[in-house]
């Protein structure tokens, strides 16, 4: 059983959305994609289009909601599963349409608590890096970790993602008795 709200963090390409649809595919729930990219070049329409038809074949319905997620997560059914991919696109999308981001992350999180149905939140951790040397890529860098804080605050699981491999950071993974022996504070050999 899924919990009602799921956080998975990690770096670019660290096996976060990949992890994740895994966990939703091994629920019986039906599965929803919220999908927060948007198309600024070729390579990105050919990358969405892809993903498109590859969740479609492993029967996903995905909704594009690139700015307003509140929508779709309270026409959620209790039977569904939603994946929401990823908050670091939806954030960056607020951010270059110039939008209030405090009332922005506001909406997601009442939304998210609202929502009848579970919900894995896909995130980048941006934290790990250095800080940037421009006041935009600064100003995102804060804005990030502070919606990965609320996120995290509000999440039942938490994992961070590393190389493929999941670390749990807070709660339990569906279905397993104990934990993992990949959580953190484990012990050290």
């Amino acid at each position: 059983m899924l919990p009602p709200l799921a956080l998975v963090l990690g770096g670019a390409a660290s096996g976060k959305s990949r992890w994740s649809e895994g966990l939703i595919r091994a629920s019986s729930a039906r599965r929803l994609y919220l999908a927060t990219a948007e198309a600024y070049d070729d390579e990105m329409r050919a990358k969405i289009a892809s993903h498109r038809a590859m969740r479609a074949a492993d029967g996903w319905t995905t909704v594009e909601a690139p700015l307003d997620l509140a929508p779709a997560l309270a026409a959620a059914a209790p039977d569904q599963a939603i994946l929401l991919d990823c908050a670091t696109l939806w954030l960056s999308n607020h951010m270059l349409a110039d939008h209030d981001l405090q009332a922005t992350e506001d909406t997601l999180i009442t939304a998210l608590a609202a929502c009848a149905a579970p919900v894995i939140v896909v995130s980048n951790e941006v934290g790990l890096s250095v800080v940037p040397d421009n006041a935009l890529a600064r100003k995102f860098q804060r804005a990030q970790g502070n919606l990965n804080q609320r996120l995290a605050s509000q999440a039942a699981l938490v994992i961070h993602m590393i190389a493929g491999l999941p670390l749990v950071m807070k709660g339990a993974l569906p279905g397993a008795t104990s934990a993992p022996a990949s959580t953190a504070g484990g012990t050290r050999t």
